[in-house]
């Protein structure tokens, strides 16, 4: 155990807000746990709002002929009905219609098949690449002046704002337009979350209580199937229906959680951060010492500026050994961004109903979600990243033993169609699907967690944006190898298992962080690093020396 340094200046005895926790607050205690419940709330809005379009952007199920004989094209169309999948492709203007209706899904509203398939991959992909751009902005604010907090409560009411708006689109360009800002307003909600979790309990819960939030997002994604059936008949209902999550969440939950008090302290407010823990620990029926106060993380670290004399110090990327980290960080973080969400937006290229399907993926992701935590509080983060992204790499190429090249485009079987046709390779097929998608949920976990302990809380929240920005731009690509794998299933199975599989075997340059502390600040992680470091060579050295001379 790490030897607690006190310093007496004054009568006062300094601590790291790490040892306040630990000696004085509680790990993780009463206070904590509902501190985490109410800020792990907004993953449920986070997730719907991500995976919304699983639901409005669907292919259309089947289309049909329009029933009027006396229509001139109406032999034409049932001619081109019978000539295969592309059939719809041949059949005259306006003598189709799709089965469930023309409002279902942006699809069929917009007509986006035949030559213009691929542009119903662009709203997802231009959500993601929105994500991406907003990760980058949200992580430097709640970094600096605007605070975990107040970065959550922006980014909820935007959401919730924008979400709406979106419901009243008048084509493809608009949609797509709303939701790349859609997407870049919901990207301050997971980092937020996640942070604001971490940074008030201990070091020993930190892995559990990060994956706790992971929870809320799959329950997110198993509700989305029950307000996507009721509204299956309008797509904008659906978008109407998530526009109040976040905006109650906002005005109703929100004031009642605390603000970081490691970024509180970072910016120079150690009486609130004090405050904050005092807080914490008299809900956890524990009290604060009345001499006890916070040492300054950055003395002599820079002049000082900005709120509450907040201090100066280097950013990530001036530190050699932290952005070698976030780089590698990142990259990993690309492949394991692309399969996760790519696996569910590409439910509708296997061979079962897609809201069968989509439950199953969000089920999945409970147990998922469960053994990484407990896998989490005694195994190495490197090792279980690397492990949970090679297995769902490979469970993607296996996919390809069952899937099936004459996968239909426009036109596709019913259920119990394709049971019939192929039952077991189907069930097989599903199985293997769902074992990769709780490997990538894993790995997508524990990823954040990872992030969160490699680098210290000037500069925390803006790497879990970084990391979030690799996700994300991996997320937008994968609608583009969705739209391609409604023709060829296995080339899409071939690229998510090749991404996943280099994505984990990367992430082992990575140090392991695993009971290590959390550091205040850049300049403090790497000198507390290089003193551990030394240490351990000196004890290997002195291990030497000793053997070498009990055998002379």
């Amino acid at each position: 155990m790490e030897e607690e340094v006190e310093d007496l200046v004054g009568g006062k005895v300094e601590k790291t807000v790490e040892e306040v926790v630990e000696d004085h607050v509680g790990a993780l205690g009463v206070s904590q746990v509902v501190h985490v419940l109410l800020v792990s709330l907004a993953w449920i809005f986070d997730s719907q709002t991500t995976l919304v379009t699983i639901f409005t952007d669907a292919q259309p199920s089947a289309w049909r002929c329009k029933e009027d004989h006396a229509l001139p094209s109406y032999a034409a169309c049932v001619a081109a009905a019978s000539g295969g999948a592309d059939g719809v492709c041949r059949a005259p203007l306006g003598s189709w219609e799709w089965v469930e209706g023309r409002r279902s899904s942006t699809i069929a509203e917009w007509g986006l098949v035949c030559d213009r398939k691929f542009l119903a991959a662009l709203p997802a992909a231009l959500f993601f690449l929105g994500s991406l751009l907003g990760s980058f902005v949200y992580g430097k604010l709640s970094d600096s002046w605007l605070g975990r907090k107040r970065a959550l409560l922006v980014s909820c009411l935007l959401t919730s704002i924008t979400s709406f708006i979106t419901s009243l689109s008048p084509n493809v360009w608009f949609y797509a337009a709303l939701r790349f800002a859609n997407g870049f307003c919901r990207s301050g909600i997971g980092i937020c979350c996640l942070v604001l979790s971490t940074e008030a309990v201990g070091r020993k819960w930190r892995g559990q209580v990060g994956q706790y939030g992971f929870f809320f997002f799959t329950a997110g994604f198993l509700s989305l199937p029950l307000i996507a059936y009721p509204t299956r008949s309008s797509w904008r209902e659906i978008y109407r229906i998530l526009t109040f999550l976040p905006l109650a969440y906002a005005v109703l939950v929100l004031p009642l959680v605390s603000e970081s008090p490691r970024w509180l302290l970072v910016r120079g407010r150690s009486k609130e951060a004090l405050e904050v823990l005092k807080k914490f620990a008299r809900l956890n029926g524990q009290k604060l010492p009345n001499n006890v106060c916070l040492a300054n993380p950055c003395a002599g670290q820079g002049k000082v500026g900005g709120e509450g004399g907040a201090p100066t110090t280097k950013s990530l990327w001036e530190a050699k050994w932290a952005a070698k980290r976030m780089l590698t960080m990142m990259i990993a973080g690309l492949g394991v961004g692309f399969v996760y969400y790519g696996i569910q937006l590409n439910a509708e290229n296997l061979n079962f109903n897609i809201y069968f399907t989509v439950g199953l993926n969000a089920i999945l992701e409970i147990p998922a979600v469960f053994l990484g935590s407990i896998l989490l509080s005694f195994t190495s983060r490197r090792l279980l990243f690397s492990l949970s992204a090679c297995t769902a790499g490979i469970s993607c190429l296996l996919c390809i033993l069952f899937s099936s090249e004459d996968h239909k485009s426009v036109r596709k079987p019913t259920h119990s169609e394709r049971v019939g046709e192929s039952s077991e390779r189907n069930w097989l097929q599903l199985l293997t699907e769902g074992i990769g998608f709780m490997a990538a949920s894993t790995a997508f976990d524990v990823s954040y967690i990872y992030c969160v302990e490699l680098f210290p809380t000037n500069v925390r929240n803006f790497a879990v944006s970084m990391l979030r920005q690799a996700l994300m731009l991996g997320a937008s690509v994968s609608p583009l190898l969705v739209a391609v794998g409604r023709l060829s299933p296995s080339l899409s199975f071939i690229i998510f298992g090749a991404l996943s599989i280099s994505s984990g075997l990367l992430s082992l340059w990575l140090p392991e962080t695993r009971n290590a502390p959390l550091y205040e600040t850049l300049e403090q992680q790497e000198e507390e690093e290089e003193r551990q470091s030394s240490a351990s060579q000196g004890s290997d050295l002195e291990l030497g020396v000793k053997t070498g001379l009990s055998t002379t």
